[in-house]
């Protein structure tokens, strides 16, 4: 009896330690497949920093939508 609520106990930790090891392998192997030879970097021109390199082109990103016109920005949902 006492055996059986010590595992009972126990199987918790295992689960969890064994989802975290998988999620732990899978963000590896994600890693290690992305393919991307250049990391970029940052860096500061005229108090702008940009990101330079990487493996994101800026041109593959959505553009940013026009700002209306009749729109009050400063109230807050």
């Amino acid at each position: 009896m006492a055996l059986a609520v010590r595992v009972t106990a126990v199987l918790p930790l295992v689960g969890a330690l064994a989802t975290a090891a998988a999620l732990t392998g899978a963000a590896f192997f994600t890693v290690t497949q992305a393919g991307c030879a250049e990391t970029g970097r940052f860096v500061e021109r005229g108090g702008v920093v940009e990101f330079e390199g990487g493996c994101v082109d800026g041109h593959e990103l959505p553009a940013v939508p026009p700002p209306v016109e009749n729109a009050r920005y400063d109230v807050k949902p």
